[in-house]
């Protein structure tokens, strides 16, 4: 192998060894000192590259795709504070556990601590939200160098789709020249060729395994299910996702009914058609439930993936005293109640399976069927007019709702964080549609929401619906650009309540001040701009009926509609985003203090109608 010089013999060795181990995306924004890995992933005919003029939009974008695929997209930027947008994303993907690697480029060792322009400390610059770090050395055109980063790279990838998959970084100095210039005697002709051009394949191999039990141990936890009242509990899953049919299989092992986050990949699929998915918990549990001879406590819990989005279900599961196994490959604890009486280190979809072939069937069918009719009876009321919940209010959750019911078969929908995620998880039944459900519930912020959602988006062909938040959009409302500089296609849904409407469910809501200015924040954004701006179609359903202000931030009071009619306006914006091409922004305005009192009131209604059956 020949290079003009040794800054793209060190590029190019690192981008085939991504290639070769199978990486066969990248995301890439502009600047200098990454010249050399630019350059390499964009004359590497079997990496795609996206371009991303922001850093920060690019390495939520990457983490989207890693959500959706389950293999890292790995991410290239110039030296300096470019370095340090990737961090949100960085710290999403350490607490959600989706793999990432960052190349970010940067000043040779003796320009740092100078005052040189665009240098900054980049060593260890993620802390330890990164699984792995390493600055690699200058580039050498050097046997041993060569195999080195090679090998690094190996190690890198490794780690970030391992047992407890998550960000990496590696920090890559460049001296100039950066790029493919000629420079006489820096590469010699003589140079070992398998140092110069790898292996038939990748240099390292990797061989994952999976973490289980032993057979006795399995026999033991199999034995510790054998109870009448049980339950599983599915939360949101680390990509690429729990097996639904393998949680199926366990389910019909055990009898127990399966209590499914709509970010577990098991609240939707064809298997809801033979399997007791229970979807409408959150409108109903709560701890004095445990309390009522109508519903006992389970004997048994098995807890797959991360921590449940419903409140209610944690704190309901907190208050029984059923033996509680979660499960979690890494062996890490994520039960923030404190309430889990086993720690139980596996693969969550295989250890299903397992199980499922060595228990008999059985469970109290009766305990079961509280659950189906629970559940039944909590959509039942979901389904009935909202009029009898609170007059002239739209409930925001109807947006979920109505979302999931006119997606298509096979889709992707991505929810932002606050009330739409809650929203789908209460308002969402269980579906035979294949649906994927995404959402960055690491931690929870509502940054990076628009390019996580394209970043899924660009990984599958599948129909991509985001719904968001009126903030979360304005906050990551560049990563809009991505529609067109990516090519992805999306149908945004923007729950416009001008402002922070999850602020309601708290105790400050009765302190104003400074509640309003402070928490709610009200902003009077008109968000139809963006569709000249990113070229969308725009679509506006003013849902406040009568519960909209008589004046300020109410530019369209008069076009207000009714619950009803809000809903189909809704349902017919949809259906024209999914004839027409393009992408398509729909912003639904909503009065959120009116939704919080009607989710409210709906709750009351759904306990009470449980409680009768």
């Amino acid at each position: 192998m020949t290079a003009p010089n040794r800054n793209t013999l060190w590029a190019s060795a690192i981008v085939e060894e991504l290639a070769r181990a199978g990486v066969s995306a990248a995301v890439v924004s502009p600047g200098s000192r990454s010249t050399p890995l630019t350059t390499a992933l964009a004359r590497h005919e079997d990496v795609h590259v996206f371009s991303q003029l922001d850093e920060r939009s690019a390495a939520f974008f990457a983490l989207g795709r890693a959500r959706r695929t389950g293999e890292v997209t790995p991410l290239v930027c110039t030296s300096g504070t470019a370095a340090a947008n990737y961090h949100p994303a960085i710290v999403e993907a350490d607490e959600a556990r989706v793999p990432m690697l960052a190349l970010t480029a940067d000043r040779p060792p003796e320009l740092r601590d100078s005052g040189a322009n665009q240098t900054v400390d980049q060593e260890k610059l993620y802390g330890d939200a990164v699984r792995y770090y390493k600055d690699l050395p200058e580039p050498a055109a050097d046997e041993r160098a060569l195999k080195s980063v090679r090998t690094t790279v190996a190690r890198a990838l490794a780690t970030a789709e391992g047992a407890e998959a998550g960000p990496v970084h590696l920090n890559v100095p460049f001296a100039k020249p950066l790029e493919p210039t000629p420079v006489a005697g820096d590469v010699p002709a003589d140079l070992d060729p398998e140092a110069a051009a790898g292996r038939d394949g990748p240099y390292v191999s990797r061989h994952a395994g999976v973490p289980e039990l032993d057979d006795r141990a399995l026999r033991e936890l199999a034995s510790a299910l054998e109870a009448d009242r049980g339950l599983i509990v599915a939360g949101p899953a680390d990509p690429p996702g729990l097996d639904a049919e393998a949680v199926t299989a366990l389910s019909h092992a055990t009898g127990f009914p399966v209590l499914a986050d709509p970010l577990s990949g098991v609240r939707f699929g064809g298997h809801t058609r033979v399997a007791p998915v229970i979807g409408g918990y959150d409108a109903y549990l709560s701890p004095d439930l445990t309390e009522a001879d109508a519903f006992p406590n389970p004997e048994v819990v098995v807890r797959l993936g991360a921590s449940p989005t419903s409140k209610n279900l944690r704190k309901y599961l907190a208050a029984t005293d059923a033996d509680q196994y979660v499960v979690d490959p890494a062996g890490a604890w994520r039960e923030a109640e404190f309430a889990a009486t086993d720690l139980v280190v596996a693969e969550p979809s295989r250890l299903c399976g397992r199980l499922s072939r060595l228990l008999p069937g059985g469970g109290d069918a009766d305990w079961r069927a509280q659950w189906e009719d629970a559940d039944a009876a909590a959509f039942d009321v979901l389904e009935e007019d909202d009029a009898d919940a609170a007059p002239d209010a739209f409930l925001e959750g109807r947006v979920l709702e109505t979302v999931v019911e006119e997606s298509p078969d096979p889709a992707t929908l991505f929810v932002s964080n606050s009330m739409p995620v809650r929203d789908l998880d209460r308002f969402a039944a269980p579906s035979t549609k294949s649906i994927t459900a995404l959402g960055n519930r690491g931690a929870s912020g509502i940054d990076g929401i628009v390019s996580t959602a394209l970043g899924a988006g660009s990984a599958t062909t599948d129909d991509l619906t985001l719904v968001t938040g009126d903030i979360a959009l304005y906050h990551d409302s560049n990563g809009l650009l991505a529609l067109d500089r990516c090519e992805v296609d999306a149908t945004v849904v923007a729950i416009n309540n001008d402002g922070g409407g999850i602020f309601h469910k708290l105790p400050v809501e009765a302190f104003d001040p400074p509640f309003t200015e402070q928490f709610k924040t009200p902003h009077g954004i008109d968000f139809e701009p963006l569709s000249a701006l990113y070229d969308v179609e725009f679509a506006r359903v003013d849902a406040r009926g009568g519960t909209a202000d008589d004046g300020e931030n109410d530019d369209a009071a008069g076009d207000a509609l009714a619950p009803d009619e809000a809903t189909a306006a809704l349902r017919d914006a949809l259906a024209t985003a999914r004839e027409e091409p393009g992408s398509h922004l729909i912003e639904v305005r909503t009065d959120a203090e009116a939704s919080h009192r009607a989710r409210e009131a709906l709750r009351e209604r759904v306990g009470e109608r449980v409680r009768e059956e």
